[in-house]
């Protein structure tokens, strides 16, 4: 099966260099129409200039592609319109979107200022609301979308001294999780990625901070820990081939896994009453248990179900 993009309009965000160039590559050499958002920052998201963008469209030109230059910031409202605007006026439609904009601000969580905090939130967990919002009604009267979120293990797993790029990563999962569910009515499919590259932002972690995943990357094969080998999940996810929604993929190297919050069989109070925090600790063990099974609820109300089909059964035996 080959996946093409002929006739098809993505949006790559942050795409000046690092892993959102790569993905704007690969899409414009497979036949789609690319738009190339950055806002030209540093790696703190400070400063602004049209040149990375620029650089890249006219990579994609050179190789017979086609793409457009969008410098517009994805932290505010006005900056997703102009994306989308962009997209509208060069190509007349948006098909697919990759959320992958983003800054890094790492400290130490007491020292935190305000500022650095917002700065992060604005960038990943805004600009991911804003330029999705503007695509959305787009995408929703097409009857066709593809979106890709960017998040990162350090939301699903923790990492220290990335408070902020950790919460507003989570934020994202969340806002994936309840766009899957909204859009597949009109076949805007949502997926998620938990990259790992060396990219712009990981080329800015501190040695301190690399130092404990060397020994492992080393293992992994450090030539595979690059923006190159986590193209294709997102290719393929911003693709018709793509027909499932609601997934999150961590891309490490050449493995690609689903990622997934799940459910243990838990403990159900054999009381008709609330348990006492005396009962949870009696019963911590079995609470956490995994090996008697996982559920991975669908959403919210899939929960609902597996926790009823629970009590179902325990009133048939």
């Amino acid at each position: 099966m080959s996946i093409d993009f002929t006739g098809r309009t993505v949006i790559v965000t942050g795409a000046g260099g690092g892993l959102g160039r790569a993905y704007a590559l690969d899409i414009a050499r497979r036949g789609g129409n690319v738009v190339v958002n950055d806002l030209g920052g540093n790696v703190a998201g400070d400063g602004g200039t049209s040149e990375m963008a620029d650089k890249v469209v006219d990579e994609i030109r050179a190789a017979g592609g086609n793409a457009v230059a969008n410098y517009a910031s994805v932290a505010t409202a006005e900056g997703g319109q102009a994306i989308a605007r962009t997209a509208l006026d060069s190509f007349g439609r948006i098909d697919a979107l990759i959320n992958n904009a983003g800054n890094l601000r790492n400290f130490w969580f007491d020292e935190f200022s305000d500022a650095d905090r917002d700065s992060v939130m604005a960038t990943h967990l805004l600009g991911t609301w804003n330029v999705t919002k503007a695509v959305w009604p787009h995408m929703k009267q097409a009857g066709y979308g593809r979106i890709v979120f960017t998040a990162s293990a350090v939301a699903a797993f923790g990492n220290q001294t990335q408070s902020a790029y950790g919460a507003a990563k989570g934020g994202i999962i969340g806002l994936m999780n309840v766009l899957a569910q909204e859009g597949l009515p009109h076949n805007i499919l949502c997926n998620g990625l938990l990259p790992n590259a060396d990219s712009r932002m990981g080329s800015e972690m501190k040695p301190e901070e690399m130092a404990p995943v060397f020994p492992h990357i080393m293992k992994i094969g450090p030539d595979t820990i690059v923006p190159a080998y986590v193209v294709a999940p997102v290719v393929y996810m911003a693709s018709e081939a793509c027909t499932t929604t609601h997934d999150l993929y961590s891309v490490m190297g050449r493995r690609v896994a689903r990622a997934f919050v799940g459910v243990t069989e838990g403990w159900i109070n054999p009381a008709p009453a609330p348990a006492t925090a005396e009962d949870i600790a009696a019963n911590i063990e079995t609470i956490r248990d995994q090996t008697r099974g996982v559920h991975i609820p669908a959403s919210l109300i899939d929960e609902f179900r597996i926790v009823g089909e629970q009590f179902e059964a325990l009133r048939e035996t």
